[in-house]
């Protein structure tokens, strides 16, 4: 299974709090943190919600 390199780009302030709920849960707490998650359903899910704050990768 491959694995989503995910990097927060734009702060979680002033967002919808059930998006910065989501950035809470996968582990961003600062801009430019970056978390390996792997790559499901439920991550992707929670991307597609949260895309326009975050940059990701996918990783071998």
């Amino acid at each position: 299974m491959s694995q989503l390199k995910i990097t927060l780009k734009r702060s979680a302030l002033h967002r919808n709090p059930n998006h910065r709920a989501i950035i809470k849960s996968m582990g961003l707490t600062k801009v430019n943190s970056t978390v390996t998650l792997p790559d499901n359903d439920a991550t992707r899910g929670n991307l597609f919600k949260i895309g326009y704050l975050v940059n990701v990768e996918e990783v071998k």
